[in-house]
């Protein structure tokens, strides 16, 4: 079984990046199970999301605590928010990080990958260019980190989820795919 935690911030798109991945497994012919977990609900308030995917059904109902996979929509997340917690050794996380800006230092028993979600968004309309919306750009991205899921479903689930601009997201999340990439620490 694969298990995939999202962090991000109220506002960002974390429930429909979790979302976005499930249907994409789905097409892939995994079963799947997605789930948000919301503490205080409001805009801006950290959020966490959940995705499992395996080949075979999937019973287990709670959270993830030692996830395959960890993807970080909001960098601000690395201080205060321990988004390592329980990542199996080996894993792998996606953080959505300016291009061009120092990465602070992180546990190196882990593979760490970069994209500018942000400014891709931005770039792509898609939200506003003070907020915009990272997560479909972060899909592309994560469609890049695992190599188990292709870009392809994950596109065709951004068409069905997405409230509006459905191309824009799914330009935004091709364009994520191909300038994701793995740090150096």
């Amino acid at each position: 079984m694969i298990e995939v935690r999202f962090h991000g911030r109220g506002g960002q798109g974390v429930v429909v990046a979790s979302e976005v991945l499930a249907k994409a497994a789905f097409k892939m012919g995994f079963e799947v199970s997605s789930f948000p977990f919301f503490g205080v609900e409001r805009r801006g308030a950290p959020v966490t999301a959940f995705a499992r995917f395996d080949e075979r059904p999937i019973r287990i109902k709670s959270s993830i605590y030692e996830p395959d996979y960890v993807v970080v929509l909001d960098n601000s997340l690395l201080r205060g928010v321990d988004i390592l917690e329980g990542l199996k050794p080996g894993g792998k996380v996606l953080i959505n990080y300016p291009a061009g800006k120092r990465l602070p230092e992180l546990p190196q028993r882990f593979k760490y990958y970069l994209i500018d979600a942000t400014s891709i968004a931005a770039a792509h309309g898609i939200g506003s260019q003070t907020a915009p919306i990272v997560n479909t750009a972060i899909m592309g991205g994560f469609a890049k980190m695992c190599e188990m899921v292709a870009l392809e479903p994950i596109l065709e689930s951004i068409r069905e989820v997405a409230p509006v601009k459905e191309e824009e997201n799914v330009a935004a999340a091709k364009e994520a795919y191909e300038r994701t990439i793995e740090a150096t620490l």
